[in-house]
């Protein structure tokens, strides 16, 4: 009779598995947990870090639509035509993210989910080495701002359609009210229960609400810190956590030919 140390695993699979499991079509929200911790991290090192390379914060549409609006009014439409194509590239960003996962649906692709991820891991090696060359320019700047706002749009529609709606990982803002929510259900307090539903707040929700925010904050705090100490080669370590989140169900899934033909 096999020990339980004889019979587990070895480490290279559970590590696959627990990877293929991440972006997996059928859905836990365990996975959907792992994946949301993994990209809330990112989203807060690309949109610190993208700060301090291109002075403006790329996740926040609210605040571009706000930008917008104001430069309308002071007449500053330059700003009023970058406001614009960062705008425009967020949603391309989440058009694509929805078009590459429809498309491995209709095609019967059981890693859909991974495509996105790989085309982020790919953008944010092309932001990490364009900014190397021409950091500092105008031209830098003009492409840099649409490009990450494309990443952020790519990053959360594809939480969002892999979570069904349950979560964001760039879009903190709703996060945050959510916590809100339960931590006004937490402190209710209950008057004759018996005679009308109990307001209870989730435990679960609350764990998960704070680990993702804290994470985006964890992230933020590494990405500006990277970009300050070593610049852009911040962004190797965040595309190399994408590719190894998208390759690995990419390749386990990846349908072989049959023996003996060929």
């Amino acid at each position: 009779m096999f020990s339980a140390r004889e019979t587990r695993p070895p480490i290279s699979h559970r590590l696959a598995d627990h990877l293929r499991s991440t972006v997996a079509v059928e859905r836990s929200a365990i996975g959907d947990l792992r994946l949301a911790e993994v990209l809330c991290f990112i989203a807060g090192a690309t949109n610190a870090g993208g700060f301090l390379a291109v002075g403006q914060y790329t996740s926040h549409m609210s605040g571009i639509v706000s930008s917008i609006a104001d430069n309308v009014v002071l007449g500053s439409f330059a700003l009023v035509g970058v406001a614009l194509l960062a705008l425009t590239a967020f949603l391309a960003g989440a058009g694509v993210s929805a078009i590459l996962i429809n498309w491995g649906r209709r095609n019967y692709k059981s890693a859909r989910f991974a495509y996105p991820l790989f085309v982020e891991a790919i953008l944010l090696l092309c932001f990490g080495l364009s900014g190397h060359f021409f950091n500092g320019t105008a031209v830098f700047i003009t492409v840099a701002i649409p490009l990450l706002c494309f990443i952020m749009g790519l990053q959360n529609a594809m939480v969002t359609k892999i979570s069904n709606a349950r979560m964001r990982t760039t879009h903190v803002t709703g996060m945050v009210t959510d916590l809100g929510i339960e931590l006004g259900k937490l402190v209710y307090v209950n008057v004759a229960p018996g005679r009308r539903l109990k307001v209870v707040a989730s435990r679960k929700k609350l764990r998960m609400l704070t680990t993702l925010i804290g994470l985006f904050l964890l992230g933020g705090i590494a990405g500006a810190v990277g970009f300050k100490q070593i610049g852009y080669i911040t962004t190797v370590p965040l595309a190399i956590a994408l590719v190894l989140l998208a390759g690995f169900p990419l390749i386990l899934t990846h349908p072989r030919p049959p023996l003996g033909k060929g």
